[in-house]
Order: structure tokens, then sequence, then C-alpha cells
């Protein structure tokens, strides 16, 4: 019995990397009636049969997982968000940051096209905002590579972010090898009715990224109003009356004093509140 990690699903076929080498196995017939499916990330228990053929015996605890690429395992989120075309949007980015929060993946901000941008104020509320809290890094297509060369060491990375951001041109930049045009991946993206694509975990500077540009759109199914709080980690820092304030309509809520003394982005609050929003809205409609 050998352990690795599955780094391609296709077609049935589970490709596990183990002490450098890449065996090709399928899934016991077990896991279909117990509902599991293997995904590209978790580390698995597998054995080799024949020279030609191994099978996986067990999934290894997953410390997360997301639906959109399916990956398990994940070390980080990198959040791609552009200055210009489309427009920076803090909400936008704030809901990223939830998402990767709630999964328990650590968010890191890809600011791209710098080279249009000629807003530094801009810049430095991006900075101001989210600089004490996560990794942020600016860049711009010619500079990719130099930009993010520290990002990827030891982890395994997926993309995330708005439509248009430049997901494609990132990952087309990072893995030109791939020779991936940014249209077959936009059409390989669920765009027909029965089109799929294969994840693939890619080696770049000591670590991992799935070879899709993520996703662009996010709901938040699986997390309640309760909860959501908490994926705004610099709230955590700040003390209320009520032990279980939701930083709303409660008295002496410290978060909100501190959005009023100017120590807390009113742009965090307002994305929290327009969230926490949604989720109460989407509970009592169900």
């Amino acid at each position: 019995m050998q352990t690795g990690q599955i780094i391609k699903a296709l077609s049935g076929f589970y490709y596990v990397e183990s002490n450098n080498e890449v065996y090709e196995t399928r899934a016991r017939g077990r896991f279909r009636k117990t509902a599991e499916s293997p995904l590209v990330g978790d580390y698995v228990k597998f054995q080799i049969e024949n020279i030609d053929e191994g099978y996986i015996t067990e999934i290894l605890p997953r410390r997360n997982s997301i639906i959109r690429p399916p990956v398990a395992n994940i070390d980080q989120i990198l959040l791609t968000a552009s200055l210009k075309s489309p427009d920076f949007s803090f909400y936008l980015l704030d809901r990223f940051i939830a998402y990767s929060e709630a999964n328990d993946i650590q968010p890191v901000i890809v600011v791209t096209k710098n080279d249009l941008n000629d807003d530094w104020d801009l810049i430095e509320k991006i900075k101001t905002v989210y600089s004490g809290i996560y990794d942020v890094y600016f860049t711009d297509k010619a500079h990719i590579n130099e930009d993010l060369q520290d990002v990827f060491k030891d982890k395994l990375s997926v993309l995330a972010g708005q439509s248009g951001a430049g997901k494609s041109t990132l990952l087309n930049t990072l893995l030109p090898h791939l020779d991936l045009k940014t249209d077959e991946i936009s059409n390989a993206l669920n765009r027909g009715k029965h089109t799929t694509r294969h994840v693939e975990l890619i080696s770049i500077d000591g670590g991992f990224i799935a070879d899709t540009p993520g996703f662009s759109t996010i709901e938040f199914l699986n997390i309640d109003k309760y909860n959501i709080k908490f994926c705004f980690t610099d709230f955590n820092q700040y003390q209320c009356k009520f032990r279980e304030c939701l930083h709303i309509n409660e008295p002496k809520c410290g978060v909100k004093a501190a959005v009023e003394a100017g120590e807390l982005p009113q742009s965090r609050y307002d994305s929290y509140v327009k969230i926490y929003n949604e989720i109460d809205n989407r509970k009592e409609r169900y």
C-alpha cells in the first residue's frame, strides 16, 4: 500500500504522484456505495496490482475542497481583481475573500492590469484596506512571472476573481508550456451542455497550481448569517458588548465603532452588510 496525491483526474482515471513517480489508478467500487469521489488534490492510499493498473483504496481526510474547479486540500486562492477594464470593485473582492475564508483557504490578492492604471490613490487605498491582513500583489501582463515568483512555493493554488480581471491571461503567462489559448479555456468552462474539462495540477516554482482559470461567481450557500462575520477576519480584533453580536443593529458594537472612528475601512463593513443581508434574505425565502 502506498500513499500519494492525485494530480490529475481524467475519464475515470486518477493519476497519483508518490515519491516523484506518477501512477495511473482507478477508484475502488466501494466509493460508489459511499458516494465519495476522489478529487484532484486528495491524498490517498492506493495499491498497484500490476504494472498497468492500480486502485485507490482510501481517501485521506481533506483539509478543504471546492466544486469549481473540483480540487481538494487547497493552500491558497489567488484572487484576481483588475484596476481597469473592468474597474476595481472592493465589494466583489470582499465576496471572494469571504468565500475563501469560509472554505478555510488562504486568500492571496493579485491586482492585475497595473499598466493601465492612472489612479494612484486607488492603489494606496487598496494597500490600506488589505495589506495588513492579506498578501497583495500588483502586476501587469509583462511582469507576471517576476511579480509572483515567491507566491507558489510549497503551496497548492487555484485561481478565482471577477470576470475579465485577467485570470486566463495570468494562467497562460504562468504556464506557457501548456499553450492554452484564452478562448479555448473559456469554451471549456461548461459553456456547452455536456462539456467537461479535466483538472490537472501543474508544478510551478516549488508548488502546484490547477490548470484552470477557476471561477468568477460565488454564492454563500453553506454558511449562515451568524457565521459570515468570522469570514471578515479584520473584525475579530474589536470587542462588542454582546458575544453573539452580528455587527448590524446591536448596541455598543466594537466593529461599528471602529468604522466610525476610521480604524476599520467603510468598504469592508459595507461588503459585510451586503453579504449578511443576502444570506438573511435567502433564509427567509426558503
